[in-house]
């Protein structure tokens, strides 16, 4: 992969690990404490094989040793705090830890087999398979203290109950670049759009994200510095990318790499995670012709993370982001038309796209208009692979809060329109009038995130983990 198109880096997911039990059984029992920090010592290796920076701050055996593990993790800032019950310990070790770390909690209990030996096994024995019983404990202290309560319960190499353990690291991940990410709005809102309109308080008070608000002069005076040089560079680029039809024009897709340019060092000097944009424009000025020149380097930004949407659309960049960070790419997509004899929803959009989701190479193809805009130039086109793909929306509700809405389906072959638009055919296993009928009703704006594979689960735990409510259609 050039360095072109080398995914951005961000900052990594803050685990903060602690286990424990209750110390009054280690003189009682002096084989038990060794064999459960054997149990810990594992448990702490999975963290580290994950990607994540793990901070492990040990075994707690009373609450004056939770107390003290607190304020080692309250100053990590953790994104995700797991809570590892070897035994039975009383909920009064572990609540200042949940209380103070200011990060999301997640229990995990897991035995060290399948099951008891009964037959051989003592009270020693027996406790090292008690994880179980304080859950319930700290699940109705964390009830009474508003705190949300989250447990996978299992054995210590159960492997279905690591991938659950990794489901709320993945939402980990989610919600470690909403909290950090900036957004990118320039231009604005296009008319009309009120579905898209977002009160821009709420990134930063519900996420921890930051808007940075951007003119379309920022942009173009980064595109009028680029040079003949970088334009060959990017066109050539795009050719190993793309495939160039035969409607392209060469000066329009100059004009493009040029724009694309631009828009790499507009992203890298306002150190931008997202980008939404629109701009109106008049009679081919500059600023209109910026607009439409945007397809081809806003798709290749997206390509490397960093979602570039079109329409003043910063909840869908939000929800594209999330999606990208999920390893699920994630593409601008909207509503085409309905197929009442196959029974699917065509969906896709103009304009830039996530490459990743692609079935084939990508065309480049050359618009003499770009409907409902002004402007001409170069457009991405093409079919999203086929398989389980999950719809991501931000929706925002009538007291201003902000929600994930969710849908899964399956894209399958069929005929698609081949108008410069990403397309695909989405069968939700139902009628698709009435998949319409209930999508629309959920609250989710015109526009989504187009992802691979079904992940409305994991879209579910980073809801929890970003404390908003989370609707499956």
């Amino acid at each position: 992969m050039t360095d072109l198109l080398a995914p951005k880096r961000r900052r990594k997911t803050r685990i903060g690990l602690v286990a424990g039990g209750l110390g009054t059984y280690w003189p009682q029992f002096p084989d038990l404490l060794p064999q459960l920090q054997e149990s810990a010592r594992y448990v702490a290796e999975r963290f580290a094989e994950m990607d994540a920076d793990v901070t492990d701050v040990g075994f707690i055996s009373d609450a004056q040793e939770g107390a003290a593990a607190a304020e080692k993790l309250r100053r990590v800032d953790c994104d995700l705090l797991v809570l590892f019950l070897t035994t039975y310990l009383t909920s009064s070790m572990v609540l200042p830890i949940a209380q103070r770390a200011g990060a999301p909690v997640l229990v995990i209990d897991l035995q060290p087999t399948e099951k008891m030996d009964h037959a051989t096994f003592g009270t020693g024995a027996w406790l090292a398979y008690c994880a179980q019983c304080p859950v319930p404990e700290v699940g109705n202290l964390f009830r009474r203290a508003g705190i949300e309560f989250r447990s996978v319960t299992g054995w210590l190499r159960q492997e279905s109950a690591w991938q659950r353990i990794g489901r709320w690291v993945q939402a980990a991940h989610i919600r470690a670049a909403l909290r950090t990410a900036r957004h990118g709005l320039m231009g604005h809102l296009y008319p009309g759009m009120l579905d898209v309109s977002t009160d821009l308080t709420l990134l930063p008070t519900t996420f921890g994200s930051h808007v940075e608000v951007l003119e379309f002069d920022d942009l173009r005076e980064r595109v009028n510095a680029v040079t003949g040089d970088e334009v060959a560079e990017r066109m050539e680029l795009a050719r190993k990318i793309f495939v160039l039809d035969e409607s392209v024009k060469p000066e329009d897709f100059a004009w493009g790499a040029q724009v694309s340019v631009g828009l790499d060092r507009l992203v890298d000097d306002f150190a931008l995670d997202s980008l939404a944009y629109y701009h109106r424009g008049l009679n081919g000025e500059q600023h209109e012709r910026l607009g439409a020149g945007m397809i081809l380097g806003a798709s290749l930004l997206t390509a490397r993370g960093i979602p570039a949407t079109g329409e003043y659309e910063l909840r869908t960049t939000v929800a594209q982001l999330a999606t990208q960070v999920a390893g699920a790419g994630g593409s601008f997509c909207e509503i085409q038309a309905l197929n009442f004899e196959d029974d699917v929803v065509e969906m896709g959009h103009d304009g830039p796209a996530h490459l990743a989701v692609s079935s084939r190479q990508p065309l480049l193809r050359g618009l003499g208009v770009y409907h409902g805009k002004r402007g001409w130039g170069v457009s991405v086109e093409f079919d999203v692979r086929p398989g389980p793909v999950t719809l991501l929306g931000l929706g925002q509700d009538r007291d201003g809060s902000l929600s994930f809405i969710a849908a899964e389906g399956t894209v399958v072959d069929g005929p698609l329109l081949a108008i410069g638009n990403t397309t695909s055919r989405v069968d939700f296993g139902r009628d698709p009038g009435e998949w319409v009928d209930d999508w629309s009703a959920s609250g989710v704006g015109h526009h989504w995130s187009l992802s691979l594979g079904h992940r409305a689960a994991d879209y579910r735990a980073a809801a929890s983990l970003l404390g908003i409510p989370c609707r499956q259609v």
